[in-house]
């Protein structure tokens, strides 16, 4: 059965590749422009733990915004939903993830949102430890709970996370308004360290896939059944994901996919879901660094519409 599955799998690949050839890499960080433009992976990883695989799912990627939940779910298991949303929203925006101009119209003016880089720039800002180095190390140690791994074991790409440091003057613009206005505390330099090292972490197809497994099986492990993240957090990311997490492509992928999903600018989607082969919770992890208008992999869009359509219940 299994390798039934992994060879529908790689003809899904195989048949979604060639759009990568309608997207571009985010060569607006100069270090992602060196990726090749027609890698394309999927990995699902089922109830058990076990995973079913196709295209380039060996190779290493940022995570890049898919941190943005990580890191929501890691301040809300720290300080609570009351006080994280305190500083940013639960709304949707139609805005570019970059756009500064809904900070301008809210009062209180925080972020809609925690997917949008206002809001996880504030997210961020959250996380706990005296210095940068500090800061890092705890997502790092987030992150390496949920993969099961040593914390040594999850690094971050220095070349990007230096040319997301050097390129990012709109997100500091954006930390120093909502400093003015109280949303966030601390040094703006500060917290662009440590964000722009949590979206140079490096990862692949089945790191993703894990995490979302997790998220579906609300926040337990799927080998040892452990809770990872609380029930009621995942309840909570998962929701802000189906609404928020596809930038501002978000409902057109909530009508395509209808998934909890999120999406990085290194070509990464994470997403949970059901499956229906005689499964139930799935996490899926795809990697297409050819990216469409709204900045999303435009192949790993249409892979998971395809695997969606076919093989699971929304």
């Amino acid at each position: 059965m299994m390798n039934v599955l992994e060879q529908q799998l790689a003809h899904l690949v195989d048949e979604c590749r060639p759009y990568t050839a309608q997207g571009k890499v985010a060569d607006y960080i100069p270090e992602l422009a060196h990726v090749k433009d027609d890698l394309l992976g999927v990995a699902i990883c089922l109830p058990d733990g076990s995973y079913i695989h196709a295209g380039d799912v060996h190779h290493k990627f940022t995570i890049q915004s898919v941190s943005k939940a990580l890191a929501l779910c890691y301040v809300l298991m720290e300080f609570g939903e009351d006080y994280v949303f305190s500083k940013v929203g639960m709304e949707p925006t139609g805005d570019a993830f970059n756009s500064i101009a809904k900070l301008e119209e809210t009062v209180p003016s925080k972020p809609l949102n925690p997917m949008i880089n206002a809001g996880a720039l504030a997210v961020t800002s959250m996380i706990l430890g005296d210095t940068a180095e500090l800061k890092i190390y705890q997502f790092r140690q987030f992150l390496a709970t949920l993969l099961g791994v040593p914390v040594e074991e999850v690094r971050y790409n220095e070349k990007v996370a230096r040319s997301e440091y050097e390129t990012t003057d709109l997100n500091r613009a954006l930390l120093y308004f909502m400093r003015h206005h109280g949303i966030v505390e601390g040094d703006v330099d500060e917290i662009i360290d440590v964000y722009t090292k949590q979206c140079a972490i490096e990862i692949d197809c089945f790191d993703l896939a894990r995490i979302g497994r997790i998220l579906s099986g609300n926040g337990e492990d799927p080998v040892t059944g452990d809770e990872l993240i609380p029930r009621r957090v995942v309840r909570i990311v998962k929701a802000i994901m189906t609404t928020c997490g596809m930038y501002d492509a978000s409902g057109e992928f909530a009508v395509r996919v209808g998934l909890p999903g999120k999406s990085g600018v290194s070509g990464a989607i994470l997403a949970t879901g059901k499956h229906e082969l005689g499964l139930s919770d799935v996490g899926f992890g795809i990697f297409g660094p050819a990216l469409d208008s709204k900045g999303n992999s435009i192949a790993g869009m249409k892979l998971l519409e395809l695997l969606v359509e076919r093989y699971t219940s929304r």
